[in-house]
């Protein structure tokens, strides 16, 4: 994921990096000191805007192939629907939008800046216009001219395709209102016009949106041709604008990536010229194997979480290949509040009593990469909370400052006083190591508290979709999820908000199915509010996270940072705190 403004983000000071900097096993011991030369041989200078990559550095580094590997394929291709950060860091590569993040390290790179729009517009009217100027002559991978055409035809693509985000990011859009009722008639009028002979696109909006230029620099506002088919594409590629192009896609086997032969480098900042000729993704390989193949420099990358006991090894011996990183992210248990047992409350608070977020920590790889999560927000976002209502000791009446144990005599009674004891419950969870622990830990948790409790471990390529779909009557999931931008809206919006609840879908994020007019009332005043302060807003974003974990549809679990494994071969680590690893820019040659 995943993932999601961008204020500065907090937890970035001295304290934070030596964290950053150590690993541990699941007992506490220590892996090992990964200094600040180890986790960067080159550490990467940011350019300024215009700015080229000298011809030296480009001639002497250009070249070669980039081997990236993952268990399984992230689904389809298609920019605008595909929500898996497996392929949404990879398309930052492939595509554009008119806004994009700052590709530079460290907190900057939370910095919104133009991207196919020349400049980023003053907003007018209040917040709720924004006037867009496309730059010249730019070129999709198939030689066509990208046109204000272009543009007007993705943002309604956006909702025809119904895209996971249509309605949390873009509903603020002037028609948005209709085209998520009808969204195969979406036209979008009044709220983006297009002026060919001035290039520019003007979006009219409902209501004001402090976020906008960062959801329109989010993959699934990405410009791509205006007849691009109004469906799911599937495997078949999109000619894109960004660097590289997809070449081939098989989701059973690889996809490769070759340079854009219509690529020019417009902005530094923005979309910068990539030094791999090409980039392969095999799929199929098991994690296990896949940290044995990139430590040996089989492949240069894996994606996902590294299993538990290989950590050991890689403090102790690869800590130059290893690089823990800082990114909002958090693994949770969505719980259908629409389904038996966990549509009474009491059920569901119950398995937040019950959780053991210190073993669920351990299952990650420890208290150096993983805290426990008590709330909705990582702490490295702005309003993140300072309660915990489900630890020993503690109640939503009550809430202590901290989670220090679990209560399984309350979640007992809990569970007896909802009637749910005894009742059938699945637990759905991706098939990789770290999930497989977890899950397995929480389904015997489960059958603790007196329910009959089984475990379904599914692919990972399918498991995200098959959680959102009503159809398949998932009562209880466990998922990890990361900031598309670093905003409280990714997780409480984006998770629990009522306009992203889709029934018989497999785009309807909202997986819990909660609605909650009151606190989708302060989520909305906290998103269009131009007249908060930074500290209103974030008092907003608490509020609606304590309202939230009262009624418990989610159980959250831990916040954790993201640990890579990249090969000996690999130069320029280049970690952005959006699109973590920036494929374009590292070296293989």
């Amino acid at each position: 994921m995943p993932l999601k403004a961008h204020r500065g983000r907090k937890g970035c000071g001295p304290r934070h990096e030596a964290r950053y900097k150590r690993l541990f096993l699941a007992g506490g011991c220590a892996l090992g000191l990964l200094t600040a030369g180890s986790l960067h041989a080159q550490t990467p200078q940011p350019r300024e805007e215009g700015q080229l990559i000298s011809p030296s550095l480009l001639a002497a580094h250009r070249g070669g192939t980039l081997r990236l590997v993952a268990a399984a394929s992230g689904g389809t291709l298609d920019p605008h629907i595909n929500y898996s950060g497996k392929y949404i860091n990879l398309f930052a590569v492939v595509y554009d939008g008119l806004t994009t993040f700052k590709k530079v390290p460290g907190p900057d790179g939370n910095t919104v800046v133009a991207d196919l729009a020349e400049t980023l517009p003053a907003p007018q009217d209040g917040g709720r216009t924004y006037v867009f100027t496309l730059r010249p002559d730019i070129h999709f991978s198939n030689g066509r001219t990208v046109t204000t055409a272009d543009v007007a035809a993705s943002m309604r693509r956006i909702f025809r395709v119904g895209s996971p985000t249509a309605g949390s990011f873009y509903s603020a859009i002037v028609g948005a209102d209709l085209c998520l009722k009808e969204p195969a008639t979406c036209t979008l009028s009044g709220g983006v016009v297009e002026d060919p002979a001035h290039r520019t696109i003007t979006f009219h909006l409902s209501t004001p949106d402090t976020e906008f230029l960062q959801k329109l620099a989010f993959t699934h506002a990405v410009i791509v041709p205006a007849d691009t088919p109004d469906h799911d594409i599937g495997n078949t590629p999109i000619p894109s604008t960004g660097p590289y192009a997809i070449a081939s896609y098989d989701p059973n086997k690889s996809l490769v990536l070759n340079r854009n032969p219509a690529f020019r480098e417009w902005s530094a900042e923005a979309q910068p010229e990539g030094y791999p000729d090409t980039i392969t993704y095999s799929f199929g390989i098991p994690d296990e194997a896949a940290v044995t193949a990139v430590e040996n420099g089989q492949y240069d990358w894996m994606e996902g979480s590294i299993p538990m006991d290989r950590l050991g090894e890689l403090g102790s011996r690869y800590t130059a290949q290893t690089h823990v990183m800082p990114h909002a992210a958090m693994y949770f248990l969505p719980m259908n509040v629409n389904l038996p047992p966990f549509n009474v409350q009491k059920a569901r608070q119950a398995v937040n009593y019950a959780l053991n977020r210190k073993a669920m920590v351990i299952f990650y790889g420890g208290p150096g990469i993983a805290r426990p999560l008590c709330g909705m927000l990582p702490s490295s976002l702005p309003g993140a909370t300072d309660f915990c209502f489900y630890t020993k000791g503690a109640s939503p009446a009550a809430p202590a400052p901290r989670w220090s144990a679990p209560d399984l005599e309350k979640a007992r009674q809990l569970v007896r006083e909802s009637g749910t004891a005894g009742q059938k419950v699945t637990l759905i969870t991706a098939n990789t190591s770290v999930d497989m622990a977890m899950g397995t830990w929480v389904r015997d948790m489960l059958q603790s508290l007196g329910y009959q409790a089984t475990l379904r471990p599914l692919s990972s390529s399918v498991a995200f979709n098959y959680m959102q779909n009503t159809s398949n009557k998932v009562q209880i999931a466990l998922k990890d999820w990361s900031a598309d931008y670093p905003s409280p809206s990714n997780f409480l919006d984006d998770l629990l908000g009522c306009e992203n609840f889709h029934p018989n879908s497999d785009s309807s994020i909202n997986i819990p199915g909660f609605c909650d007019k009151r606190i989708q009332t302060l989520m909305d005043r906290a998103k269009t509010d131009v007249s908060l302060t930074p500290q209103q807003s974030e008092a907003l974003w608490r509020e609606a996270d304590k309202l939230v974990m009262e009624q418990a549809p989610i159980a959250p679990l831990i916040e954790k940072d993201t640990v890579l494994l990249t090969s000996p071969r690999l130069g320029n680590f280049f970690y952005t705190t959006v699109n973590q690893l920036f494929f374009s820019q590292v070296w293989v040659q």
